[in-house]
């Protein structure tokens, strides 16, 4: 029996193309492919972590403006399904009526959604775990899907500094219950993390097992 070739994650994560945009669950496309999402506060690096990760220049746009991102955006990856890019949150400055509509929604797609496979929450290394990354995760926790934690930034602190912040919200993720986490340092300048990030968040899409209908 031959020997399965491994797959080649680079070249998985480039294929990615943009496919839709929406601001309301009504909105999201027909339930035809596994879906991975990424979330964050803003100003956390979500889009150039994706621009990271598909090496692309500006597939996901990062606004120079936190809280500018106001929709649910979806990039196509093949076959396999979407990568599913979630509003940032948390920016004071945003308006208290457009703070609720996508707490409403976040908390709706990640609690209901059925072909999610996982969350990809992205965190400031020098800021994590927020109150609002941890309301983010127990909205998500009942789904008992995997979590990956990417740590940005990572480039702004030394080595060791890196590795005891990941290991203390590895220590916060495991005393909250959450099931099957993983937690990496991540950085789009230095590339801190990114093959790594690769074949962990690539295999949300080939393990994915749907509940039976």
């Amino acid at each position: 029996m031959s020997e399965e070739k491994p797959i080649n994650w680079e070249a998985f994560f480039k294929r990615a193309q943009f496919f839709i945009t929406v601001d309301s669950l009504s909105g999201l496309p027909a339930q035809a492919g596994v879906e991975v999402a990424f979330a964050g506060r803003s100003n956390a690096g979500k889009s150039s972590a994706i621009n990271a990760l598909t090496l692309r220049q500006r597939l996901a746009f990062s606004s120079k403006t936190p809280g500018r991102t106001q929709h649910i955006n979806y990039f196509r990856l093949g076959e396999d399904g979407f990568l599913v890019d979630l509003p940032g949150y948390g920016y004071a400055e945003v308006p208290k009526t457009v703070k609720l509509h996508w707490q409403r929604l976040l908390a709706d797609y990640l609690a209901h959604r059925a072909p999610l496979s996982g969350l990809v929450l992205l965190m400031d290394i020098r800021h994590p775990l927020t109150i609002l990354d941890q309301q983010l995760l127990t909205w998500f926790a009942p789904r008992g899907k995997p979590v990956i934690v990417l740590l940005t930034k990572s480039d702004k602190l030394s080595r060791g500094a890196r590795m005891e912040a990941a290991q203390s919200v590895r220590k916060a993720l495991d005393g909250m219950g959450l099931p099957l986490t993983t937690v990496l340092p991540f950085s789009s300048v230095s590339r801190e993390g990114v093959e790594e990030a690769q074949v962990v968040i690539g295999a949300l899409w080939q393990d994915f097992s749907p509940a039976p209908l």
